[in-house]
């Protein structure tokens, strides 16, 4: 149990002995820490429900709590409770979280849960705009199984929609005589590709264009679309290249991000599930037809705003990125007995995930106990403060930002004459892990509802709030622990600190669990990432401090240690909570 969930849970009692709801005890870290290191402000609260004066509330609190532990337990002003613990009560706060494999931070599961986030097409490049979402989802998995719950993370691909029949056509153009549109063809199709993802790129967009003013194309590519969905085989087959040759590229983009995804299900993984599931919800009433098409209607009486209603099929009977949606919500339920599912997505598909959550509850796809939320996101701007573009005002390609970023760690590392002794291969790695951390802890340290200006300089440096700074950080604490080992000494047993800094860092350390858990419950992994700069300053200034390796006196020196491998492995661990790897050596 963690020192904040210790000290709440010693002042709850205090609170239920007067007759009173014990979480009016919760301890948080004082908000004047020249006052005190933590306070309790539940007696005003309690006072006024049980109609007594808030200063004798506070005097009564104070009387029934043992007095050991603490230096100092005062009253200030109406009633504020003001705590400050022992230095030998810290000290025995640092041995307990220094032998605990987990610093003291609890663990939460097992629940079984799913994150979509990526949200990758097929036939197109990922781009910046996949970045947000990539980052923040890979968090939150990280942080979601620390916590002991049952991930699954998927990226669910768009791969089954109009825009596949418009590359059918695309294609068919430029090459009428591939197999794939020869209905009598009964043999192999080929095991190449006869078109790049650069080639899709292309004639995406063209194709796209050219629906808008020219019927029969549309009409075409509609066509195709039913054909492919009803399972033709030559477009299943060409459909199959458009999809290869997309994750190949997707596939190398996540790895040099170092994100993992436990599934690449795409919308086609629920394509035989879609008639079912139309039909079911056309006989059970919840769905009905409108123009034709089919749909569900899921306004509510006590809407403030127009709620559409959500689109399962055309009239033509086409499915959509809705009815996907639906069915593959209903899989991760249905299969993978999901308890929470939730979508990384930016803001701007609200209103679609609103409809297909209420679909899902009005038609029993979700009960309620079912967790279904949207986690949105900003955006990534450029220093105008408008969505980041290339120069053409193009949509850069996240492969070229990784590439830029790659670039600009290598130059920061060689500018910083780091990793000198490491070989080539060494320094590459650095500058490979160091570009990543940029990345993240750029987006990151900013809550993931807020936009923010890319700045790749600012990212890279080793210095002021970024990752590389905290990378740094901690190999720099590896390195003393290692100099320390070399020396023959070891981590000892923690005594009373002597130093303000001393104190400060094991008051930082206390702060993790509730930081950790206040991640999660917020979907908001930028509390770690503060917390986890925060730490590094409050190791700088400890070592500043208290000279370690020069200290005569064997018990503190050893005391120190342990504090120091304490804090480098929080640093690891949160770093690793937001995706950051952490070199050996630099």
């Amino acid at each position: 149990m963690s020192l904040l969930a210790l000290l709440s849970e010693q002042f709850g009692a205090a609170f239920a002995a007067q007759g009173l709801d014990p979480d009016l005890g919760e301890v948080v870290v004082s908000n004047r820490p020249d006052l005190a290191q933590f306070q309790c402000n539940g007696a005003l609260p309690a006072a006024k429900q049980a109609g007594r004066n808030p200063r004798e509330m506070a005097e009564a609190i104070v009387d029934s709590i043992d007095g050991a532990g603490f230096a100092d337990l005062s009253i200030a002003g109406p009633g504020f409770l003001n705590i400050t613990l022992t230095d030998d009560a810290l000290a025995g706060h640092l041995a307990r979280i220094a032998g605990d494999a987990r610093l003291d931070i609890p663990s939460r599961g097992p629940e079984q849960i799913v994150i979509d986030f990526g949200g990758y097409n097929v036939a197109k490049a990922t781009h910046v705009g996949h970045m947000r979402p990539t980052i923040i989802g890979d968090s939150l998995q990280r942080i979601a199984r620390f916590l002991g719950h049952q991930v699954t993370s998927d990226i669910h691909l768009g791969d089954w929609g109009l825009q596949m029949g418009m590359l059918i056509e695309g294609v068919r153009e430029q090459d009428p005589d591939l197999p794939y549109f020869n209905d009598a063809w009964i043999g192999e199709y080929p095991s190449e590709s006869p078109v790049t993802l650069a080639d899709l790129q292309v004639l995406y967009p063209q194709v796209s264009a050219r629906t808008k003013s020219d019927p029969e194309l549309a009409e075409a590519a509609r066509k195709a679309t039913l054909e492919l969905q009803g399972g033709r085989r030559g477009y299943r087959a060409l459909w199959q290249h458009f999809v290869d040759v997309t994750l190949a590229s997707q596939r190398q983009d996540v790895a040099d991000l170092d994100v993992h995804f436990d599934l690449w299900y795409g919308e086609s993984t629920v394509a035989e599930d879609l008639d079912p599931l139309i039909r079911s919800l056309l006989e059970s009433g919840v769905a009905g037809k409108s123009d034709g098409a089919i749909v569900i209607d899921v306004a509510e009486p006590d809407d403030k705003a127009e709620i559409p209603p959500l689109l399962l099929a055309k009239s033509d009977g086409a499915a959509l990125y809705t009815t996907t949606d639906l069915a593959t919500l209903q899989m991760r339920i249905d299969v993978f007995g999901a308890r929470e599912v939730l979508y990384v997505v930016d803001s701007r598909q609200s209103l679609h995930f609103e409809q297909v959550f209420r679909a899902a509850r009005k038609a029993g796809i979700a009960p309620p106990e079912v967790v279904l939320e949207h986690v949105d996101h900003g955006t990534i701007n450029g220093p105008d403060g408008s969505p980041l573009k290339t120069r053409d005002g193009g949509v850069p390609p996240l492969h070229g930002l990784i590439d830029d970023a790659k670039a600009a760690a290598a130059k920061r590392v060689d500018e910083a004459r780091i990793g000198l002794d490491l070989s080539e291969d060494e320094r590459a790695d650095v500058a490979t892990k160091v570009a990543a951390a940029a990345l993240k802890f750029g987006d990151l340290i900013n809550h993931r509802t807020s936009n923010y200006v890319f700045d790749l300089d600012r990212f890279t440096s080793f210095e002021g709030k970024t990752g590389p700074y905290l990378q740094y950080a901690t190999v720099r604490i590896t390195s003393i622990l290692r100099k320390a080992d070399e020396a023959g000494l070891a981590p000892g047993a923690p005594i009373a600190p002597s130093e303000d800094a001393e104190r400060a860092l094991i008051l930082r350390l206390a702060t993790i669990p509730e930081t950790v858990l206040r991640a999660w419950d917020l979907r908001a992994p930028n509390h770690i990432a503060e917390s986890a700069f925060d730490l590094a300053g409050a190791f700088n200034r400890f070592y500043e401090a208290c000279h370690i390796l020069r200290e005569e006196d064997p018990r503190r020196q050893a005391s120190w240690l342990q504090l120091a491998a304490t804090t480098q492995r929080a640093l690891t661990l949160m770093l690793d909570l937001l995706g950051i790897s952490v070199p050996q050596r630099m």
